[in-house]
């Protein structure tokens, strides 16, 4: 009984968690916007242990920062905290796929990949690239990286990977769908896959150094894609987390 009653209250602060997390990400909550314990209780339907646990797991994300006399406030983002961040995944994964050429990768285990390469390049020959293709792209390009991270092997790596890409915007496709409206859109995807394409091909060639400068050099794409998202606001509506992050001129 006592077990069945942890498993619940875990599986309400996860709840809680990704109902809170969707309310800042789609722009329900703006930066500055302080949430309490209650308001919160109200907006996901959970109790107050594992609400109260939602808003700290969020505080650790980044997301929400609390405030010395009580309760969090919705946190907003520098450019460069963003871009640091991006940063930070970058050099891990490219530790990820330095250790998975240095290690050895069998043909079986990449066939995954290559599958993903396949499936990414059907998308590209759209020309226009539809909103519905880059919505398939953002699915296709995380299996990517967690196919090629998994390819380490190293558990401890993995994880921190992991934590890299929870940070706010540090996803490998966190602002695919801002671009997608971009006229640059599909130049910058087509470089992407050239990148993916690199990565294996180094991989299989137990070309370790070459691996992870690819995948560092991966990253700063997104770091491009950043800064042509900020400075090209006018469709917040396929990602209104943008309102989160202040730029210079702000």
């Amino acid at each position: 009984m006592a077990e069945r009653e942890v498993d619940r209250s875990v599986s309400q602060t996860v709840k809680a968690q990704l109902a809170l997390r969707d309310q800042i990400l789609s722009g329900s909550l703006r930066p500055g916007e302080r949430i309490s314990e209650l308001q919160a209780v109200e907006t996901t339907g959970a109790s107050r242990t594992p609400v109260r646990m939602a808003l700290v797991r969020l505080e650790e994300e980044g997301l929400l920062e609390a405030i010395p006399s009580g309760g969090f406030m919705v946190k907003a983002f520098s450019e460069r905290d963003i871009s640091d961040s991006i940063e930070l995944r970058g050099t891990l994964e490219g530790l990820a796929a330095r250790f998975a050429a240095e290690r050895g990768v069998s043909a079986r285990e990449l066939e995954p990949l290559k599958e993903c390469l396949a499936a990414i390049d059907e998308l590209l020959r759209q020309v226009p690239i539809s909103v519905d293709a880059f919505s398939s792209y953002v699915t296709l390009n995380a299996r990517f990286h967690a196919l090629l991270t998994e390819l380490s092997r190293s558990p401890p790596l993995i994880r921190q990977i992991d934590r890299a890409s929870a940070l706010p915007f540090a996803s490998p496709s966190g602002f695919v769908m801002a671009q997608s409206a971009l006229p640059e859109a599909q130049q910058i995807l087509i470089i992407g896959q050239e990148h993916h394409r690199v990565v294996i091909d180094a991989i299989e060639n137990r070309e370790g150094t070459r691996a992870e400068a690819v995948m560092r050099e991966h990253a700063r794409l997104a770091v491009r894609n950043l800064r042509l998202a900020l400075r090209n606001r006018t469709h917040l509506d396929l990602l209104p987390a943008l309102a989160l992050i202040k730029t210079a001129t702000d």
